[in-house]
């Protein structure tokens, strides 16, 4: 029997409150579903050893009946009600639910008007115009249905780089602690922190690769075998993530770990700087291709490989032929910035709207993960379905911050808020609001579908006002499952450096944005980045990690990124734009 994973049970909840939805069943009962999902998200501890040492008695958000179903899906790995449920529909089903766009009462209409219970059949029923004749859709609806289905198909194979980090990290301490493990490491695009993945490469050198590859395909994330062998492995894992493993030499392990790292295009170029000097390199060395060559020096470290061709030692994140080799040939490359680096961070939510923790649960964890000050804002009013704040509300917890600021010692927590940007680039609060803030996000929520000159128009406005900090999330972009809207970028980071404006590197893996390309622009144009973790609950703080590999990516430094400044410094950073000061 396979023990269910904490999220694999969350994502069952999630999805009988779906299939509960879809049959019209009592909201409430959706509802409660939905609320148990939430409460174990943020349950601590081992979710086995509660169950059978509590029966998860006394949590709120999960009574008595879900208590039951929880118990026997953990200890039994499956749930008949669950099983039930879904015997009332296809299983390709959930692919639709997968789609933008489509919730279950539109799923619902689909199914049981037009036959729809696939993807496959979603993009037929759109082909053919019988999505635009059904009620409560009509012929836009139709066209987006169609471009978020060609999204998803673009998408397909790729993962986030917060689930391969997660899978990576397992298997990594797995084969780390194997005995005949020599050097070890995680490469390809999970080592370069690309914002999405294909697979997960790992390079192990050993005297035992047989011993290794089997302690590789016998790890418990390993749901399939695609390929076995004493060198080479492949796997599926539990999330439908590809594994690769490459079992080498240690006297191999630089080249290997190099090549595998890539990308392909950093990896043509010193393949052909080798064959310039009579070589050849591949993945497991790097010797004379004709009579004459010159001598090879011994090889035991990739920065012995940088340095024999002329170059400082590049970091994975830089490997894309962007620009590394020029610097790193002149003694120009950055020095990127690190997550030790970070004191403080903006952008969280709390309960207040759409988080799952409390102001003082966000305040505690980011005193425990060694920050000096967090910046709390939650949603403004317009963003409804995130239970946005009011003005009355938001003056509360204004008061509730500075309470709770009166306990602190040598931390502080700074009042904001998430404040929409409307659809002719005005704000969500008028100024006299905003100006009783310590700062301001300024972020799009609505109106996706602008063409890009009113949306930079739009942008660009907002912008303008003295209040706005900070810009979130500049495109909109959610990885693999929604394009970025139309908007002139550069213009919009002109326009930040015009009006002294931060701009927001998001951090929660779904976003990633700004898009690690546009950061050496927004550099150049003197543009400053804040790396906000978007957090909705206190594990939304480790977002940090995935927003540092992204701000490495572009040849960010510890002086590009504010929120690196000690708190003795950040005040004035924040209050900078509103005083007529350069941040």
């Amino acid at each position: 029997m396979s023990v269910p994973s904490r999220d694999q049970v969350v994502e069952i909840l999630e999805r009988i409150a779906l299939l509960l939805e879809l049959r019209g069943e009592n909201p409430f009962k959706v509802r409660a579903y939905r609320n148990g999902a939430r409460a174990l998200e943020l349950l601590e501890g081992d979710l086995p050893s509660l169950v059978r040492e509590t029966g998860l008695e006394g949590i709120p958000g999960i009574g008595e009946a879900l208590r039951e179903k929880i118990g026997t899906l953990v200890q039994t790995g499956k749930l008949p009600y669950y099983e039930e449920l879904r015997a009332h529909f296809p299983p390709t089903l959930f692919e639709l639910f997968d789609v933008p766009g489509l919730g279950p009462k539109k799923i619902k209409a689909l199914y049981e008007q037009l036959g729809v219970a696939s993807a496959d059949d979603l993009e037929a029923a759109c082909r053919s115009g019988r999505v635009a004749d059904l009620e409560g859709f009509g012929a836009k609806t139709q066209e987006k249905l169609l471009h978020a289905l060609d999204l998803l198909k673009q998408g397909t194979g790729r993962h986030l780089a917060s689930a391969a980090a997660t899978a990576a990290t397992a298997l990594y301490d797995a084969l780390r602690a194997h005995p005949d493990t020599i050097r070890l490491s995680v490469g390809g695009s999970t080592r370069r922190r690309n914002d999405t993945v294909h697979d997960i490469d790992l390079i192990v050198s050993t005297r035992q690769p047989a011993e290794i590859s089997r302690a590789f395909l016998g790890h418990p994330l390993v749901t399939a075998v695609l390929a076995a062998g004493d060198t080479k492995s492949s796997v599926v894992l539990q999330d439908g993530l590809q594994a690769d493993l490459r079992v080498v030499t240690d006297a191999e392990y630089p080249f290997a770990l190099n090549y595998f790292t890539g990308s392909k295009e950093h990896n043509i170029v010193l393949r052909g700087l080798a064959q310039e000097r009579g070589w050849t390199l591949n993945e497991y060395r790097l010797a004379p291709a004709r009579k004459g060559a010159p001598e090879i020096p011994k090889i035991r470290e990739e920065s012995d490989l940088y340095r024999l061709f002329g170059f400082d030692y590049i970091e994975p994140e830089l490997r894309e032929n962007r620009g590394e080799f020029e610097a790193a040939a002149e003694g120009r490359l950055p020095d990127l910035v690190r997550l030790e680096n970070i004191r403080g961070t903006f952008h969280c939510h709390t309960t207040a709207s759409d988080g799952r923790s409390s102001l003082a649960e966000m305040a505690s964890a980011a005193r425990e993960l060694g920050l000096q000050y967090l910046g709390i804002a939650d949603h403004s009013k317009a963003s409804v379905q995130a239970n946005g704040l009011d003005a009355a509300r938001l003056k509360r917890q204004v008061g509730e911050i500075a309470a709770l600021n009166s306990d602190q010692d040598g931390f502080r927590v700074f009042s904001g808020t998430e404040c929409d940007i409307l659809k002719d680039g005005t704000l969500d609060f008028p100024d006299k609001v905003l100006k009783q803030l310590d700062y301001v996000v300024a972020s799009i929520h609505s109106s996706f579908t602008m063409d890009e000159a009113a949306m930079t128009k739009r942008i660009i406005r907002a912008m303008t006002n003295p209040h706005v900090t900070m810009l979130g999330h500049l495109t909109g972009r959610l990885l693999l499952r929604r394009e970025p809207y139309a908007v002139n970028i550069p213009a919009v980071l002109e326009a930040a450096a015009e009006t002294g404006t931060l701009v927001e590197l998001n951090a929660d893996p779904h976003r990633l944005d700004l898009d690690w390309r546009w950061w050496r622009l927004a550099r150049e144009k003197g543009v400053r980045c804040v790396i906000n973790p978007d957090a909705h609950s206190v594990a939304g703080l480790q977002n940090l990690y995935f927003g540092i590999g992204s701000a490495r990516k572009g040849w960010l430094t510890k002086a590009d990124v504010v929120n690196c400044l000690p708190l003795s410094k950040i005040t004035g950073v924040l209050s900078a734009k509103r005083e007529g000061r350069k941040p």
